[in-house]
């Protein structure tokens, strides 16, 4: 393991600066699998390898060796470096127009509805004030207008963090999803 790895690849920035994981990236500091960090992360083991794959396609974790566990290959994963410094000509441009397609797709729209599911969970639903908000509608919008429709959804969105977004005050998390309605449910 190196002391430190410099990120001058877009990519690779983009693959580490994912909050799940950095967690698993921690994690791995020392040799481990994924159902064991999985289990230290409380996470399912399916969830963990997906994030490894990305590390591990990236170059930023390694496979060092492999066991056997009632007859199948578990691998033993090891981050490649201590620290990662990433390029100062990287700055600005990680996350660019790829978090925009990102945005739009359904794996990011998962990742969002975990990380507010985990953030609701861990509230003090004991405290005498808890302040929240949960909104839920139905918008119909014609086919030739969509994309209308979610750049006017982004730029009001836009609006509101830059309005709200000073460095004073309670935090809050606001997190937005819109997603094709489908069939009726009963």
């Amino acid at each position: 393991m190196r002391d430190v790895m410099y990120l001058e690849q877009i990519e690779q920035a983009e693959v580490l600066l994912k909050p799940q994981r950095v967690e698993v990236l921690r994690q791995l500091a020392e040799p481990r699998t994924c159902t064991e960090v999985a289990t230290r992360l409380e996470q399912t083991p399916q969830r963990v390898y997906y994030h490894v794959k990305q590390l591990v396609a990236a170059g930023l974790v390694e496979q060092v060796s492999s066991r056997k566990v009632r007859g199948i290959s578990e691998g033993i994963y090891q981050a490649a470096a201590r620290s990662y410094w990433l390029s100062p000509r990287l700055v600005g441009r990680v996350g660019g127009a790829r978090r925009a397609r990102d945005e739009l797709s359904l794996g990011y729209l998962l990742d969002l509805m975990e990380e507010v599911q985990a953030d609701v969970a861990a509230l003090d639903r004991s405290a005498p004030e808890l302040p929240s908000i949960g909104v839920s509608g139905e918008i119909r919008v014609p086919a030739e207008r969509r994309q209308e429709f979610l750049h006017d959804l982004q730029s009001t969105l836009r609006d509101l963090f830059t309005r709200y977004g000073g460095a004073e005050g309670d935090a809050f998390k606001l997190a937005v999803a819109c997603y094709p309605k489908g069939d009726d449910r009963e």
